[in-house]
């Protein structure tokens, strides 16, 4: 790893960050009924602005980096620099296809658990410039995506097992779900997931150099926010939202299931923009009008799913059944959720002809119409 790693010093230009508190909160709070719509005037984006995003409808996700070549979505962080080696790449098909398939918007996984970047980065050699393949990929997405008429989004994942910088990553942690909990003096939560100081330093620059670099973007999705405990997501999110107003700013995780009901879990995903509901479509009408530590706010939501089983590419993955594809997309349709249907390209990098002929089943099926 030190190979790659030789100007880690050096390239990290950030300045430490101030310590940040904590902001104590209940574990889960519960939408409220339609009634209060009017009574909604708490978040950062005006509810206009909320359901512009909502009337996109139809998004593609592309997961595709370092853990295509692995065939393991949690692999160690690590794997060679030469394991990404795409034979074929072709980022304007992967774009191509979302238009055709009659998606509106598409965000792609910039960085994920491996720590792999799929740009340039001032702050790692751990990315595409030392590789065979040295295409900037985030750069050509978003440029097809505006070429193509596709708003595009971005992905960043909390989980980091190759910068670590001190940090407990989960995959070493013994007690996941331990970063839920506060500890006290005498019952530390023991082997719960952490970001140090220094790791929160470098995802803020790496946030900080995408942005500014690949902006505008419809969305900027944060994966395992979790482990960054509550003072840092409310930093990242007052820094991008400062920024960036108008991008909606994606905290993953924070539905959850009991019995027929959603709950929101605001230590794990707060602040957030978006309730996703991973691999998850509503069963019932949702219900956008949620309260969170004691305020109102308006929050739609996404439904993000893979077309087979797997987030990256896998050879035996195949396709759910097209019955099941479109039922869950007319759930999210009468329900005002947007769909996010993750197709991951192959180790060529391309988007193979398996997921290609579903997404214009389901295109048929659902009648939709390719946007101008």
């Amino acid at each position: 790893m030190a190979e790659y790693s030789k100007n880690i010093t050096s390239k990290l230009r950030i300045v430490l960050l101030l310590c940040l508190p904590l902001f104590a909160c209940k574990d889960m709070v519960s939408p409220k009924g339609k009634e209060n719509h009017d009574m909604v005037s708490q978040q950062r984006l005006p509810e206009s602005k909320l359901r512009e995003w909502q009337a996109l409808k139809y998004g593609m996700f592309i997961h595709f980096g370092m853990s295509t070549f692995l065939g393991e979505e949690l692999p160690d962080g690590q794997a060679p620099l030469d394991t990404y080696a795409p034979t074929n790449l072709d980022v304007s098909q992967w774009v191509r296809v979302a238009k055709e398939a009659g998606m509106t918007y598409a965000v792609l996984t910039a960085k994920h658990v491996a720590g792999h970047c799929l740009w340039p980065s001032d702050y790692t050699d751990y990315d595409v410039s030392g590789n065979k393949t040295t295409v900037d990929v985030v750069g050509e997405f978003v440029k097809e995506c505006r070429k193509q008429g596709i708003r595009p989004g971005l992905y960043y994942c909390a989980w980091d097992n190759h910068h670590t910088f001190g940090s407990l990553m989960p995959g070493k942690s013994e007690n996941y779900n331990g970063a839920m909990v506060t500890p006290t003096e005498m019952e530390p939560a023991k082997g719960a997931p952490y970001t140090s100081h220094l790791y929160q330093n470098f995802m803020t620059a790496q946030i900080d150099e995408l942005l500014e670099r690949y902006s505008p973007l419809v969305e900027f999705w944060i994966d395992i926010p979790i482990i960054l405990g509550d003072g840092y997501r409310q930093f990242i999110y007052d820094r991008i939202s400062k920024k960036y107003p108008d991008m909606l700013i994606v905290m993953n995780h924070g539905k959850k299931k009991v019995g027929k009901d959603l709950v929101f879990l605001d230590k794990k995903a707060w602040p957030t923009d978006v309730l996703t509901l991973e691999r998850f479509s509503p069963e019932k009408p949702y219900d956008p009008v949620w309260e969170i530590k004691n305020r109102r706010y308006y929050l739609p939501a996404e439904s993000n799913m893979p077309i087979g089983n797997e987030w990256f590419w896998e050879i035996d993955d195949e396709a759910k059944p097209i019955d099941e594809l479109t039922s869950k997309f007319q759930d999210c349709l009468d329900n005002d959720v947007n769909f996010l249907l993750n197709v991951p390209p192959d180790q060529s990098g391309q988007i193979p002809q398996k997921w290609i002929r579903p997404l214009m089943d389901i295109k048929q099926k659902m009648n939709l119409q390719i946007q101008n």
